[in-house]
């Protein structure tokens, strides 16, 4: 069990988590939080029209927490808030309906497929997609349009 939950790769991303810190002035923040084991990410972004320029994230949660978030780290700056809100969406399909994972950029969240079973972990999993989305809809909101 815990070989298929924390797994090499999964390690190894945890242990590498790129952008960690905050931003002095972002356009957004956003903390999400997990109930069940109480990991926190709490993210920073800065998007020029709906593209994020600047991330930084503070990221206290368990492996998988971590790992996600070393992902999303990799790949966030000249991410589109449309591709941020699908890749959250497919990480969801893929932990809680069978979804295929992604290719291209984002394919390293294939680690996500052994982690199905796990339902008590996929809040944590899932941390660092819902503060994006969340920071994202904050700078939608304000400009009263789709960021």
């Amino acid at each position: 069990m815990l070989n298929d939950i924390y797994s090499r790769r999964v390690l190894e991303l945890a242990a590498n988590i790129p952008c960690l810190g905050r931003l002095e002035a972002p356009d957004a923040s956003a903390t999400a939080h997990s109930k069940l084991c109480g990991s926190t990410v709490t993210v920073d972004l800065r998007v020029d029209g709906n593209i994020v320029i600047d991330f930084a994230h503070d990221v206290k949660a368990c492996a998988l927490g971590q790992a996600t978030s070393a992902i999303m780290g990799q790949h966030v700056i000249g991410s589109s808030a449309e591709e941020l809100r699908q890749i959250r969406d497919l990480a969801i399909r893929v932990l809680k309906q069978n979804g295929e994972p992604p290719t291209g950029k984002w394919e390293e969240l294939g680690i996500l497929e052994p982690l199905r079973e796990y339902k008590a972990r996929h809040a944590s999993i899932l941390l660092t997609f819902d503060a994006v989305v969340d920071a994202l809809d904050q700078i939608a909101a304000r400009r009263g349009s789709e960021a």
